[in-house]
């Protein structure tokens, strides 16, 4: 039997993989507790979970994986007895005591090769740094972040790779799904105790942080390529934006749609301050913007 740990829609990516592609039946998804969300606080779900329940695949939403509280027994109850753990995006520290449970290991997929780029926001920062030797690794986890050792590992194709920059929505299914491939190729040696892990080379490690929202603050008047990575690389979120003085008041900007085109950043369409989404001339027309260098 196989827990999937994940929440995002990088997580969906590869299961849809495993399960579609490569026959590999998973039994339990386990992802992070529904949250409140927009004006209303609505308690909406993680678009992992309607995806589980529409494949009627039993889901387990625990507020706390800590070995303590009310949810430990929960957790064991719920978690014993399966044969591994494969984990995608998962959004919260998973403990030592849980990593142990399965009766063989668990894995995560990574969207990077490391030990380059360990941390929350391995792709992002890959675009944004314009890195082109990306793949996908999968790891035997450890109760360190991004630190276990290597079961298998694979740079994008040439062909992807030539056609780098991508966007992060591209890159976060062409990673997700690369990494359900080489699952595929090693699962079997991996129940069957035949596959060896690779000690990762911690002096070549680079790491990410979680994204600030000031980070994907541009300047127009800046490097128009460097702005054109950063508008892909937080193309989900927080979304690159600029600031302008309009009629004498200072602005913000949300870029909604861009491109890199004979060497300029071209904005196509944008979202204002207070106002709805717009052509980028319509918004120069109405809004009269000076640009803040």
């Amino acid at each position: 039997m196989i827990a999937f740990f994940g929440s995002s829609q990088f997580s969906i990516y590869a299961l849809e993989r495993l399960i579609d592609v490569h026959n590999i039946s998973i039994d339990l998804i386990v992802t992070v507790p529904d949250k409140p969300k927009g004006r209303k606080l609505v308690m909406t779900p993680p678009p992992i979970k309607e995806w589980a329940e529409a494949r009627k695949i039993r889901v387990f939403q625990p507020s706390s994986l800590k070995f303590e509280g009310s949810c430990y027994q929960d957790i064991l109850s719920t978690l014993q007895g399966y044969d591994l753990f494969i984990v995608a995006s998962y959004g919260k520290i998973i403990p030592q005591y849980v990593i142990d449970l399965p009766t063989y290991t668990t894995i995560n997929i990574h969207p990077s090769m490391l030990p380059k780029y360990r941390g929350a926001s391995p792709l992002q920062y890959q675009i944004k740094n314009d890195e082109k030797e990306i793949g996908t690794t999968i790891i035997q986890m450890d109760k360190e972040v991004d630190q276990g050792p290597i079961l298998a590992q694979q740079l994008l194709s040439e062909e992807i790779r030539s056609t780098l920059p991508l966007s992060f929505f591209d890159l976060e299914k062409i990673t997700a799904e690369q990494g359900a491939d080489l699952i595929s190729t090693i699962h079997k040696d991996l129940v069957n105790g035949h596959l060896k892990a690779a000690a990762q080379d911690h002096d070549k490690a680079t790491f990410t942080q979680m994204i600030e929202k000031d980070e994907a603050k541009i300047n127009l008047t800046d490097n128009p390529y460097q702005n054109y990575l950063k508008y892909l690389a937080f193309i989900e979120w927080p979304r690159v934006f600029f600031t302008v003085i309009s009629k004498g008041k200072e602005m913000r900007a949300i870029v909604t749609d861009a491109a890199f085109e004979n060497n300029s950043f071209v904005i196509k369409k944008v979202i204002p301050e207070g106002g709805k989404e717009m052509s980028y001339q319509d918004f120069e027309r109405g809004y009269s913007p000076e640009i803040i260098s």
